[in-house]
Parts: structure tokens; sequence; C-alpha cells
């Protein structure tokens, strides 16, 4: 089963942006902290600077006579960007008489109670700072009004020049993040493509291990892992070679002496009423024996077949609700098993399904008893083939084995069957493009799936299009030993 395999550009990505988040949160925390300290101090200058102006004219505007014009005394000390008010029992006196901007009210009680008060306010679109108090001994009050616009204007062209520059720091970090990021990275990526062609079997593959870095390091052992891999896999090769040498060569070597078994254990099957009863029932079970000999022969020849590639394929179109009606004839199954098989026609090799369909039901039968029902159901691109019985089941342990050759989940049945059943049925389904897998639970039975390509279908009462072969199976002899 291939695994999903993650792009490098991912890992890349996300070592990116967090080189950005740090640059950025960073940046913007300097960004926040330099412009909140600029504007403190600024606008605490222009506060002091603005008391200092309030605190000199109150003296001043202590020693005024009686005769002295108020207004001319307020007048100078408008400016542009200051407008001064003199406020007291006979009324307004402005700097500035086109231009009255309200005092703001708050401030007008805190001078009222003898202190020097300040409030920042805005009028007419235009930011004040607005400080005022009462001239010593008189019960007079004098504000000044201090524009700030060009403080606030000087502060917004700060804050502009500030948050281009923490952009242009997210920038250039972004574009430094992903070359350090990809430089990084390219060993991490060639590994990766490294394990992934050691897993499509390219086990030549090595990674350039010239650094004396930890990626060096790493190449380097990840180079003995291959070598290690390549030389264990080699050994596995080379001993299943010779397993499957060993077992063609034996199917091969037993062919001609189990011949003379069962030509000889056919000839006595057909004496058998001539033999004493004391000796009936061993040589029962000695033609039972050489029968079972013969099959298991059977299954060996085919596999080593099957192992060295010389099974070749003859495709026809085939009917497969056919084919199953065929094969439970021809095994006396037709009581035994329930049959859901709409008319359908592949494009196969009639012996191989044949042999595919025969083993499944075989099994299903031989572990679960009577109640088995194999089912059809024709898809757009393929067709699906369900051998189901209400045996035992296999335990999750077992279930992933079934198909390995010889095993066998039920030790205590071992004398029913070969072992290879299964395995053959998958060989053969590989050489027509399908697969098996198996499902099962404990106590309640076992479904094997066969999934093969599909031609199209017929509608009911259409005729066969092909009827399945016999099946040509190669035998030590044309003897029959039943």
């Amino acid at each position: 089963m291939h695994r999903p395999v993650a792009a490098p550009t991912r890992l890349r990505r996300r070592l990116t942006i967090s080189f950005v988040l740090v640059a950025g949160v960073l940046s913007g925390l300097l960004v926040v902290g330099t412009f909140a300290m600029v504007r403190t101090s600024r606008l605490q200058d222009s506060l002091d600077r603005g008391e200092r102006e309030t605190r000199t004219a109150l003296l001043l505007a202590a020693d005024l006579s009686p005769r002295t014009d108020v207004s001319q005394f307020v007048a100078r000390f408008g400016s542009p960007g200051v407008h001064a008010v003199w406020i007291d029992a006979d009324g307004r006196v402005d700097s500035d008489p086109a231009a009255r901007p309200p005092v703001p009210a708050n401030v007008r009680a805190l001078v009222r109670a003898g202190d020097v008060a300040y409030a920042r306010t805005e009028t007419a679109d235009v930011p004040r700072l607005v400080i005022g108090g009462r001239p010593p001994g008189t019960s007079a009050e004098l504000y000044f009004l201090f524009s700030e616009a060009g403080l606030r204007a000087d502060l917004a062209q700060l804050r502009a020049v500030l948050l281009l520059g923490w952009l242009l720091v997210v920038g250039l970090s972004s574009i430094v993040g992903w070359v350090v990021a990809r430089r990084t990275l390219a060993p991490v990526a060639s590994a990766s493509r490294a394990a992934r062609s050691l897993a499509e079997g390219l086990l030549a593959t090595r990674l350039p291990s010239e650094t004396r870095d930890e990626f060096g390091e790493w190449a380097a052992s990840f180079n003995e892992m291959a070598d290690a891999l390549e030389g264990k896999i080699g050994e596995l090769q080379a001993a299943e070679a010779r397993e499957r040498r060993f077992t063609s060569d034996v199917a091969h070597e037993l062919r001609t002496p189990i011949t003379a078994l069962v030509n000889e254990a056919a000839l006595l099957a057909e004496r058998l009423d001539e033999v004493s009863p004391d000796a009936r029932r061993p040589a029962e079970l000695l033609v039972a024996d050489v029968a079972r000999l013969r099959r298991l022969l059977e299954d060996l020849i085919e596999i080593s077949r099957l192992d060295a590639g010389a099974e070749s394929l003859t495709r026809t179109d085939v009917r497969i609700d056919s084919l199953i009606a065929a094969v439970l004839a021809a095994n006396g199954w037709q009581e035994r098993v329930a049959v859901d098989a709409p008319p359908t026609v592949l494009r196969s090799d009639p012996r191989r399904l044949e042999r595919i369909v025969t083993n499944l039901v075989a099994n299903a039968v031989r572990h679960g008893g009577d109640d088995v029902a194999v089912r059809v159901l024709p898809g757009a691109g393929d067709v699906l083939v369900e051998v189901s019985d209400h045996g035992p089941g296999i335990l999750p342990a077992d279930l992933s084995h079934v198909f390995e050759r010889f095993f066998k989940a039920d030790p205590a049945r071992a004398a029913e069957g070969t072992g290879l059943g299964l395995a053959i049925a998958l060989e053969n389904a590989k050489l027509l493009g399908g697969r098996i897998d198996a499902r099962s639970s404990p106590g309640r039975g076992t479904t094997f799936r066969l999934v093969l390509p599909v031609a199209g279908s017929l509608p009911p009462g259409d005729p066969t299009v092909s009827e399945p072969a016999d099946a040509e199976v190669e035998t030590p002899s044309d003897t029959e030993v039943k």
C-alpha cells in the first residue's frame, strides 16, 4: 500500500511562515514601542512648554493696573498657533476676536478652584492643548489654546514611516526565510526522494555525504542503512529464489513416483470390494492420502509456474454467472451454495477465473459448512464476486496471513486442503488484473471479495457469450483417484 508523501514545500512553507511571524511580531513590537515612546515624549514636551508659557503669563497678568487695556495685554500673547483668552466679570477677551474657540468646562471648573489645569481637545478639526489658571490676586481667568496640528502631523508621518518599515521587514524576512528554508531543507528533500526510491526498489540509491555538519552525518547514516538494507534484501531474494527453485525441483522430482502411486492407488480403488474387511479401512485411507498427495503436487506445480512467470493468458468473453454455475455443478455444491449472480460478461481467461472461483468456494465450503453464499455485483468499471460463509471466522492476527503459502488458520484441520488454494487464487487474480481481499470476524464468518475488470453486462435472458472452458489442470497421470 502506497502512503501519501507530503510535498517538501509544505515544511518549507511552515518554516518560512514561522520565520516571518517571528520577524513580524518582534519588529511590530519594536515599531509600536518606538511610536508610543516618541508620541508620549512629544506630547509631554508640548505640555511642558505650554505650562511654562502659561505660568509666565499668569505672573505678568498679576501686575496689570486697573488702567491697563486687557485686550492689548491678551493680544501680546496671540501668535500663529496660540490663542489667548481672558475671562473676568466684564466678559471674555480673545487675542483673535474673529476666532473664539470654546474653553472646556472641566478646565474652567479646575481653574475656578484655584488650580492651573490643562486638557486636550479638538475644535474646528484642529487639535489643541488648553492650559489655564487665575492670575495671582485677581478673580480673572487666563487661558492659552496651543495648536498641536503640527505635532499630530509629525506623529502621523512617523507612524507611516514605521509602518512602511515594518512591511519592508516582513517582506524581506519572507524572502530570507524562504531562501534559508530552501537551502536548509534541501538535504531533507534529497533524503525524501532517496527514501522513496528505496521504497520503489531502487536499492542502489545513495545520498551525497560531502559536508561535515549534521546533514552530512545523517547522509552517511542513511547510506549505511541503505547498504545494510540492500544486503538483507539481496539475501532474502536469494533465499526466496532458492525456495522457489526447491519447490519446483521437488514438484517435478515427485511427479514420476507420485504418478506411479496414483496408478497403483487407482487399481487398489477398483478392487476394494475384493479386499478383506480388516484391510479395507487402511486401503481406503491409503487411496484418500494418495489423492490428497496428488492435489498437493498439482498445486506445487502450478505455484512454481506462477512464480516462474510461465503461465500465459487466453482472454475471451466469459459469462461469470454461467461459470459459477458450472463450478458448483462440477463439484456437487449446488445444494450447499446460494448464488446471486446476474448475467455479467467479463473479458478474462476462463481457466484462471474458474480456478479462482473453485478455490474460494472450496475454502468457504470447507470452513463454513452448508451456509455459503456467492454474489456477483457488476459495476461501471469492474465486477465484484463475494464468497461468504458463516463459519467460525478468522482471528484478526491470522487474517493478514490467509494468502500466505501453506498457512492454515486452524491447525486442527491441517489434513483438509493443501494450504496453497488461496495463494494460487491470489496469484491468478493478479494475472487477470484484479485483486482479492478478506474480511472476517470471529464467530460471524468470512467474506472473500474478488474484484476484476468488467467489459459489460447482459440483460436477463440473453444467450451466453462464451461458456467457461473446462479446467486444464496439469496432473501427473490421466488416471483419476477418487
